[in-house]
């Protein structure tokens, strides 16, 4: 059965530039088994309620501005399931979850840019589940525990976000060196909760975590790993860091 994973995607250059992401990626997917297909919930794919990506061929999108046009020369052309898209909508609704299918959807840098570094062929089709980021830590696990039935088909399910994600508050000259006091606390405090398997405290982690709403002002960067978490097994991890001193670029498995 393959586990479900919970990535930080960085900023959109991890395409370009992996840094120490790259190769922990690499590795991972290395070891996995090949997926039968992926399925991601994005941090940039918020929404009212439910959708799932259920086009063939999903464009890639460019969901940014500010970079370099290298950047948006990258194309990540996996197709889509519609069928396994069907089959989610359907587990959602078995679990008193409303779904429906989003045909359109195509996939954002928090999809294709660590798949691109997992998977550069991009020849697994990969379906994305929307983001209700207004119903907190609760709903991502309700609906990672509605798909992980899937693992047992080959599926890989992933939450791409953040452990850290306060873009006001980067330096953008520091080095893989350099980690800010308060993000280092904060993403401490998540792992050790993930370790004692304390579901209660990290649902309620912006008033009992240190420096919740410095590391998140806004919690949508947070949200999929209670996806993943919900989804897999055993908390384990792959890969540890920090970007411009306040940006976590952790990876954790869970089964």
């Amino acid at each position: 059965m393959l586990p479900s994973l919970f990535i930080s995607h960085g900023s959109p250059m991890l395409a370009l530039q992996p840094g120490a992401s790259g190769p922990a990626l690499q590795r991972l997917a290395a070891e996995l088994p090949r997926p039968q297909a992926i399925v991601v919930v994005s941090a940039h794919w918020e929404s009212q309620e439910l959708l799932v990506s259920g086009g063939a061929a999903p464009e890639t999108w460019h969901d940014f501005g500010g970079f370099p046009r290298e950047l948006f020369a990258v194309q990540y052309p996996a197709p889509g399931d519609p069928r396994l898209a069907s089959d989610i909508v359907e587990l959602l609704q078995a679990d008193g979850l409303d779904a429906r299918i989003d045909n359109q959807r195509p996939f954002d840098h928090g999809t294709w840019v660590p798949l691109s570094l997992m998977y550069p062929a991009a020849d697994i089709p990969v379906v994305q589940v929307s983001l209700p980021s207004r119903m907190g830590p609760a709903l991502q696990t309700r609906v990672g525990r509605a798909l992980c039935s899937l693992r047992e088909q080959g599926v890989l399910l992933i939450g791409s976000g953040s452990i850290t994600h306060n873009l006001g508050e980067l330096d953008w000259r520091a080095g893989p060196e350099t980690i800010t006091p308060w993000a280092r606390e904060f993403r401490d405090w998540v792992v050790d909760k993930l370790t004692a398997d304390d579901e209660a405290a990290l649902h309620d982690y912006r008033r009992q975590a240190p420096h919740a709403v410095r590391s998140h002002p806004s919690d949508e960067h947070l949200l999929p790993l209670y996806f993943a978490r919900a989804a897999g097994g055993e908390f384990g991890l792959a890969h540890q860091g920090f970007t411009m001193g306040a940006l976590g670029m952790d990876i954790y498995r869970f089964g």
